[in-house]
């Protein structure tokens, strides 16, 4: 018995990481495992799995969200362990058969491990999430310090596209050729994040415009949608203060059609897209309040479904060639219409700088 017992604590232990953490797959493989124990516990006695149904349908969605995301963030993690706890209280509360089976103790047993061991990686995630917020480059403005130091004076009609991973991968240089654009995209990034970066990575440049393209991350990460306004209403406001135009991009669709390729691509989960819908109507609605230009990449990119075309992304999040070969064009039609040239000199400029 000893060592069957053993066998299971070193296999619990097995999940972690040096710093306590689960790595990617290993915190799917542990949400699984949590998923199938509590359904399988909750047959052992009557009553259990109507009790328990709504806690189970719960972690399986938490489940799907974590497989989106490739990891068992902070959130997913504080929301599985309420549910595993709440269940775990409801079993212990009802009567069991007697006898009692073995198995079914077993099972029990390896899920109150496999909760403790998630309710470790919590712990530790959110220590690394506090030593990240108080760190001394929470918006990673180390990035792009070196690039900025080497930026020339603006030609006069200065771009800087500003964002997530969307802008990050953007090779301007091929789509814009001979135009003062600056990338300042970072992979991963959520609006606060750029907010934080908005003097060193747009002001500083002094840009006649900037092109801000971000959200996508902030939904997917749980950023209340008042709080993405608030963010991108912060950002524009210290455009209007520094005489920068503000160029407001729609938040792309997603869709889920790649999902078969590999789990990671169903996207619509994390990122509903009536939220999308939401915040691009109000982006629509901000950006007529104020006097900037709304690009509308989503009406371009979207199917009759409501979902980013097929073929336009390979995971339904990220454009590929294609999906950037539409964006560009109504790039360009925003920066002009924003920006209109005085003389047919002015429709140049130099090129853009990394």
């Amino acid at each position: 018995m000893i060592w069957r017992w053993l066998a299971l604590c070193l296999s619990t232990v097995g999940f972690a990481q040096t710093n306590g953490t689960l790595s990617g797959p290993d915190g799917l493989a542990l949400t699984e495992r949590i998923v199938q124990l509590t359904e399988a516990t909750s047959l052992t006695a009557p009553g259990l799995a109507r009790s328990a149904a709504p806690m189970l349908e719960n972690m399986k969605q938490l489940h799907r969200n974590a497989r989106v995301a490739n990891r068992l963030t902070l959130t997913l993690s504080q929301g599985l362990l309420i549910e595993a706890r709440g269940y775990l209280a409801v079993a212990d509360s009802i009567r069991k058969p007697f006898p009692y089976p073995e198995e079914a103790r077993k099972q029990t047993a390896e899920l109150r491990d496999a909760v403790a061991r998630l309710d470790a990686h919590f712990q530790a995630l959110l220590e690394a999430t506090e030593a990240q917020l108080r760190g001394s480059d929470r918006d990673n403005l180390r990035r792009y310090a070196e690039a900025n130091r080497s930026v020339p004076p603006s030609s006069g009609r200065r771009v800087v596209f500003f964002g997530d991973s969307i802008t990050d991968a953007w090779r301007l240089n091929e789509y814009f050729p001979g135009m003062d654009f600056v990338n300042r995209g970072i992979s991963g990034q959520i609006t606060g994040e750029m907010l934080g970066r908005m003097r060193a990575d747009v002001i500083a440049h002094k840009p006649q415009a900037m092109l801000i393209l971000a959200g996508t991350n902030d939904i997917a990460r749980g950023v209340a949608v008042e709080t993405i306004q608030n963010n991108l209403t912060m950002i524009a406001d210290l455009c209007e203060f520094h005489k920068i135009k503000v160029i407001l991009a729609s938040i792309l669709p997603v869709s889920d059609h790649h999902k078969d390729k590999n789990p990671r691509f169903e996207m619509t989960v994390g990122r509903p897209p009536a939220v999308i819908r939401a915040l691009n109507t109000w982006m629509v609605d901000f950006a007529r309040k104020r006097g900037f230009t709304y690009l509308n990449y989503f009406d371009a990119m979207v199917d009759e479904g409501g979902f980013l075309k097929a073929e336009l992304a390979d995971d339904g999040l990220h454009p590929n060639s294609a999906g950037y070969r539409i964006m560009a064009p109504l790039a360009q039609a925003a920066i002009e219409a924003t920006l209109p040239a005085t003389n047919p000199q002015q429709k140049g400029g130099r090129k853009r700088q990394k």
